[in-house]
C-alpha cells in the first residue's frame, strides 16, 4: 500500500488510556467490494489499521471486537440498513461514524445525524475530501469515560462551566443537569461547550457548523443550508436530552433567523 501521502499520526487521549496512535483502527462497513477497497486504501494511507465488513450485522461485531477510532458506514446495505446500524454502533462505541450514501436528499443526511453519525458524505466522494473531513473530526476530543474503578483523578474545579444547574467540564467532557449526568454525542457536547463559552453572544448556525468542522470564518467559507439544518437537528437533540422546552428555554435561546445563545 502506498504511503507517500500518509498523514502524521495524531496523539490524543483514548477512553481506555491508550493514545490514538496505539488505537488507530478503522472499520469499513460497505457492501460494494470496490468501494470497500477504496475506503480501505484511503484509511490505510492515513495510518489506520483497517477491517472491512459487507453488512451491518458483521460490522457491528467488528466494532465491538476492534474498538475502532473511525467507522465508515454505507446507508443502503443488505439486512439492517446504515441508519439502524449506526444506532446499534452508537449504543456500544464512541467511534467516530462517517455515513456514506448515494442518497443526497437532505432528510437522509439528517436521519444519519439523528442515528448518531458524526458526518454524512455523499457518493461519489473524493478521497482527499473524505480524508480532510476525517482529520477535522479527529481534531475534536473524544469522550473520556471513567474506568471500571471510577475516576482516579477528579476534574480541576476551574474546568467546570455552570449555568442554571447545567454543568459542563471540557477536560473530562462530562455534562450534568441538577447533578445527574447527561450522555451527549461529540457534536452535541461541542455545540453546548461553544454556547457556554459565548455566553449571551449569539452564535450563528454557520459559526457552529464551521466549529464542528474544526474551521473558523475567513469570509469565504461555504456553509450550506444542509449544514445549517444539521445544526438545528443537533440543537433539537441536545435540548431533548437536557430536558429543555424550546418554548420556555432554561439554557439555550433561539435567535430567530440567526442562531443561538445562552439564556439570561
Amino acid at each position: 500500500m502506498a504511503d507517500d501521502i500518509q498523514d502524521p499520526l495524531i496523539e490524543s487521549p483514548d477512553p481506555e488510556g491508550a493514545s490514538v496512535e496505539e488505537s488507530r483502527v478503522a472499520v469499513v462497513i460497505e457492501d460494494e467490494e470496490d468501494i470497500r477497497s477504496l475506503l480501505s486504501t484511503v484509511l490505510s494511507q492515513a495510518g489506520f489499521e483497517v477491517h472491512g465488513a459487507a453488512d451491518g450485522t458483521t460490522g457491528i461485531e467488528l466494532v465491538r471486537e476492534r474498538r475502532p477510532l473511525v467507522t465508515t458506514l454505507d446507508v443502503n446495505m443488505p439486512g439492517i440498513d446504515g441508519f439502524e446500524t449506526a444506532k446499534r454502533i452508537r449504543a456500544i462505541s464512541p467511534t467516530y461514524i462517517v455515513m456514506l450514501s448515494a442518497r443526497t436528499e437532505e432528510i437522509d443526511a439528517l436521519q444519519g445525524l439523528e442515528a448518531g453519525a458524526d458526518d454524512y458524505v455523499a457518493k461519489p466522494f473524493r478521497p482527499r475530501e473524505l480524508r480532510a473531513r476525517i482529520d477535522a473530526m479527529l481534531r475534536r476530543p473524544r469522550h473520556v469515560a471513567a474506568g471500571a474503578g471510577g475516576r482516579t483523578t477528579p476534574p480541576a474545579p476551574d474546568a467546570w462551566r455552570d449555568h442554571h444547574g447545567l454543568r459542563l467540564n471540557a477536560e473530562t467532557r462530562l455534562v450534568t443537569v441538577d447533578g445527574d449526568e447527561v450522555e451527549l454525542t461529540r457534536s452535541e457536547f461541542d455545540i453546548l461547550a461553544d454556547l457556554l463559552e459565548a455566553g449571551r453572544r449569539v452564535r450563528a448556525k454557520s459559526d457552529l457548523a464551521l466549529m464542528l468542522r474544526g474551521e473558523q470564518h475567513t469570509g469565504i467559507d461555504f456553509v450550506s443550508d444542509s449544514d445549517a439544518r444539521a445544526i438545528e437537528v443537533h440543537v433539537a437533540n441536545l435540548r431533548r436530552k437536557l430536558g429543555e422546552s424550546p418554548a420556555e428555554p432554561r439554557w439555550i435561546e433561539t435567535v430567530r433567523g440567526v442562531g443561538y445563545r445562552l439564556t439570561a
